[in-house]
């Protein structure tokens, strides 16, 4: 019986991580793939080596792309990144923190790097219901990208199945799923990711995806492992 094996976009964050602990339990055999985008938050390249060390994954590549992804969001940009004092303050539509083709890039080169691994099952661990207009944290936009990728790189619309388990979950919902697959693990791994888009260790409490992370943890009733690192209360 042949071993099931996928591949992993692990940006080091709650939600990929959850997705690597997800791939673990229902795959042989997973590898993981990070993106140096020279974005802000570049601290997560740390914790994505220490999750896929944690799990003890097939592997793991740092891509680094260099500064390709241009835009106005302050992740790429010397841009102002927002801050907000709770959920209710974060802007409708598209999300200033939104980089342009970010995730259309992640699953092409994604999609190489499983081509050449001879396995056809991707995971990535966007989400719609935090949306806030990231056009391509959509299911839409898997499933066209699924089809795409499979006519060019296989010649049929089949040819991968991008695996997307966090896209109907509420944040909280996803920190309920973590802790029912990793069990023992949670606080061990979920301390070693990192979410602030400022790039503070242990999150600024600030910036859209503290806040959601934040509201995430405290509507599941868990104390988020990370706020021992942080460098004012929660």
């Amino acid at each position: 019986m042949s071993q099931k094996r996928a591949l992993i976009v692990l940006s080091g964050g709650q939600d990929s991580t959850t997705c690597a602990a997800l791939a673990c339990r229902d795959f042989d055999e997973v590898h993981a793939i990070t993106f140096n985008y020279q974005q802000r938050h570049a601290i997560e390249l740390e914790s994505a080596i220490a999750v896929a060390q944690a799990l003890g994954l097939a592997s793991h590549e740092i891509i680094d792309v260099g500064p390709v992804l241009k835009g106005t969001s302050p992740l790429v940009s010397s841009n102002t990144l927002g801050q907000y004092n709770c959920a209710d303050e974060l802007p409708t539509g598209v999300e200033p923190t939104f980089v342009p083709g970010r995730n259309i890039l992640f699953l092409t080169l994604a999609s190489n790097r499983a081509a050449c691994l001879n396995l056809r099952d991707i995971f990535i661990g966007v989400c719609e219901a935090d949306f806030a207009g990231y056009w391509d944290c959509r299911q839409s936009f898997v499933d066209a990208m699924t089809v795409a990728l499979g006519e060019g790189i296989f010649g049929q619309p089949d040819g991968f199945q991008i695996h997307t388990p966090l896209m109907s979950l509420t944040k909280s919902q996803s920190v309920i799923l973590a802790q029912e697959v990793l069990g023992d693990r949670f606080a061990a791994l979920m301390a070693l990711t990192h979410t602030c888009y400022a790039g503070v260790k242990g999150g600024c409490g600030k910036c859209h995806a503290c806040i959601l992370r934040d509201r995430g943890f405290r509507e599941a009733g868990v104390d988020d492992p990370i706020w021992q690192f942080r460098p004012v209360a929660v």
